[in-house]
């Protein structure tokens, strides 16, 4: 027999996952239609061919811009970045792509504006998208090319091949070469969003479980212990704990509503936001097929440092 306040408690997490369903599952669809769309019009072969022989500077902008509009999975992404970098295009300017993909695309930014408003959001997309431009140019400037493994794409295969024989496997959209009306293109990326969702559809439930849990049963003393304002390092220990926990974006943002619900400020939600996404463990298994492990490191510690810096401009100066 449970206890009136567990009780209490556990039908508290009920009415709020039914709020977070209310609020997310339409936004997803939503965007990920949009995901669908972008891949039918800018599929990854395309955006190398847009990126190729870009210098420094302006190429690190048109990589950041791509990187926003394509949000590939991480197993996309890393034989993109692997036909850049073969390509010859500029290791910052790899990193800036690199950079902006999991942080600032469609899915992220019409979840966060259900979650915390268009202003916030604005917020968001401009110092992440600067933040992935600045981080690609100093980046490229370490000299840390030597870094980058033996790796190259087959283009029979979309995969992209190690030196020590191991792939990764690309789920590239349709090919920019096939032809299509507008009207297949919408028709191919609606099939495409509800089997995305579907996919997806589990990791956005755990989310909203979790995040459910966390606003009814843990007590909110204990959060604001770990992650409130009354603790100096809230907003790097959210950064660098974001990863652990990350499950997918849609499970993460769930998660991160329920804190800001909770009364943690928003920058150090952000920053929890962004260290998952970016330094997530199946992102950077994938990347070690692409970098050694000292630019494995600077990847993960430019991911950090952004999340650290957003939540410190949000909570001292925005929100």
């Amino acid at each position: 027999m449970l206890s009136p306040g567990l009780s209490n408690a556990l039908l508290d997490s009920w009415y709020y996952f039914l709020h977070l369903a209310v609020i997310l599952v339409p936004l997803f669809i939503g965007a990920s239609f949009l995901v669908g769309l972008a891949q039918e019009y800018l599929p990854p072969e395309k955006v190398e061919r847009k990126l190729r022989g870009h210098d420094e500077g302006s190429g690190n902008v048109a990589a950041a811009g791509l990187g926003a509009v394509t949000p590939f999975c991480s197993c996309s992404t890393v034989p993109v970045l692997a036909g850049l970098l073969q390509a010859g295009a500029p290791l910052g300017l790899a990193f800036s792509f690199l950079l902006a993909s999991p942080l600032v695309n469609e899915i992220a930014v019409i979840l966060l504006i259900g979650l915390f408003g268009i202003e916030v959001t604005i917020w968001y997309v401009v110092i992440t998208f600067v933040a992935a431009v600045v981080g690609g140019v100093v980046i490229g400037r370490l000299g840390l090319t030597e870094h980058v493994k033996d790796v190259r794409v087959t283009a029979d295969t979309d995969q992209a091949v190690a030196a020590d024989g191991g792939t990764v496997d690309c789920c590239r959209g349709n090919s920019a070469d096939v032809k299509q009306t507008h009207r297949q293109h919408i028709g191919t990326a609606a099939r495409e969003a509800w089997s995305f969702f579907v996919d997806t559809l589990p990791y956005l439930i755990l989310g909203m479980t979790l995040g459910a849990l966390i606003h009814g049963v843990v007590p909110v003393d204990m959060v604001h212990a770990v992650l409130g304002s009354e603790n100096p390092l809230a907003v790097p220990l959210a950064a660098v704990a974001g990863a652990p926990v990350y499950i997918s974006l849609s499970g993460m943002l769930p998660i991160a509503a329920s804190l800001s619900e909770q009364g943690i400020a928003v920058g150090t939600v952000l920053a929890f936001i962004i260290g998952g996404a970016g330094v997530s463990i199946p992102n950077l298994i994938l990347l070690n097929k692409l970098f050694n492990r000292r630019l494995l490191l600077v990847y993960a510690g430019t991911v950090v440092t952004i999340g650290i810096v957003v939540g410190v401009i949000f909570n001292s100066f925005i929100v």
